[in-house]
């Protein structure tokens, strides 16, 4: 896929700040709290843009799907008033699991080696510390 182009990058942006301020200030819906606009990406003629979103807690990921897609039109208003170009991208919702994958490597790393065995103080038994004794 080729870099989005100088258009391409303003409406992803534009997208990401209405869509991510409306959740946070204007929307009502409880299955929204919480939920994180992390990433947009539009479509060459802006037709269509994926909005790419995360929430804090992964069991709450459902109920926030189903209220993304609730508010799927009031969002497409609002962006098609910010952006105020002829045609409002469709918006299609995309959940961002890169998050979760980071919460699961962090628990198998600690499973693998706890944090307690990186301590400054626990290094080898004969190697000098930093003020000179061993």
């Amino acid at each position: 896929m080729s870099a989005p182009r100088q258009r391409q990058r303003r409406a992803n942006e534009a997208i990401r700040e209405v869509v991510g301020g409306a959740l946070l200030t204007e929307l009502a819906d409880p299955r929204l709290q919480m939920v994180t606009v992390t990433a947009v990406e539009t479509s060459p003629d802006l037709a269509r843009a994926k909005v790419y979103w995360t929430v804090l807690d992964p069991k709450r990921a459902d109920g926030a799907a189903a209220g993304l897609e609730a508010a799927r039109g009031v969002l497409q208003g609002k962006v098609g008033r910010a952006l105020r170009s002829r045609n409002t991208p469709q918006l299609v919702f995309v959940r961002d699991e890169l998050q979760d994958q980071a919460r699961r490597l962090t628990a198998l790393i600690d499973e693998v080696a706890p944090a307690d065995s990186f301590a400054p103080d626990a290094g080898d038994p004969g190697e000098p510390r930093p003020d000179g004794t061993a």
